[in-house]
């Protein structure tokens, strides 16, 4: 099976023109993200046969499969940001895209498997939306919710009566500044370490470690099951 950073860069090489400009470009590179996270790529298996490996192996318990999705796409997430981030700044404006590209893609298909499990339908246009608005994460949904730079959370548009493009447009861009802002390292600290070959593999890898386990706690509280929401 080819890594996250194999995905990832193959990804950025069709993102590369539309990662720096506007909500459409935003729309377009999500897109492109998403389709690869959920659908799959050559030996990347999709998010729905990724679900199905781990319910089989956790005897068909969803709960224990959710937990074991999320412990492996933390441990893709931390070794792709490891190996993305080893060069230093001299390898930057390769690495920083082929980054971007593969933890979104291994955040994606961990929100796209949990939603899968927890029975949504994630070719809906409305839970696609939704699951790229968990890459914000909680505390970020809920500021920005508040602030009212966004309506709702991700559990009301993923059940939504109708699919609305001019949020899905806003979640899109708000998304991409965000992935922009943490992978391009514009907070100092990042920044600094990650100009150290080999120190910056150690930060890339603990920083994207965590940001997908606390990305997939988000979506295992919020993305409640389907049958509770009807009863």
């Amino acid at each position: 099976m080819p890594s996250a950073k194999d995905v990832g860069r193959a990804v950025a090489r069709r993102l590369q023109p539309v990662t720096t400009t506007g909500p459409q470009a935003a729309g377009t590179m999500l897109r492109r993200i998403v389709e690869v996270a959920i659908d799959g790529t050559g030996r990347f298996p999709s998010a729905r046969t990724t679900a199905a490996r781990h319910l089989e192996k956790h005897g068909g318990s969803v709960d224990a499969a959710i937990e074991s999705l999320i412990d492996s796409h933390v441990r893709i997430g931390t070794a792709q940001g490891f190996v993305t981030n080893l060069g230093g700044i001299v390898v930057a404006a390769v690495t920083i895209p082929a980054n971007l590209a593969g933890v979104a893609v291994v955040q994606v298909r961990m929100i796209a498997a949990i939603a899968h499990l927890r029975g949504y339908d994630i070719d809906d246009r409305r839970v696609r939306t939704a699951l790229v608005l968990c890459l914000l994460g909680g505390e970020q949904i809920g500021r920005r919710v508040a602030s009212g730079r966004l309506p709702t959370t991700p559990l009301a548009i993923a059940t939504a009566p109708v699919f609305d493009p001019n949020l899905d447009a806003r979640v899109s861009e708000a998304v991409v500044g965000d992935l922009l802002a943490r992978v391009g390292g514009k907070h100092l600290p990042l920044l600094i370490t990650r100009r150290i070959p080999l120190l910056g593999g150690g930060v890339g890898a603990v920083v994207d470690g965590l940001a997908t386990y606390q990305i997939g706690q988000f979506a295992k509280g919020e993305l409640v099951r389907r049958r509770a929401l009807s009863n």
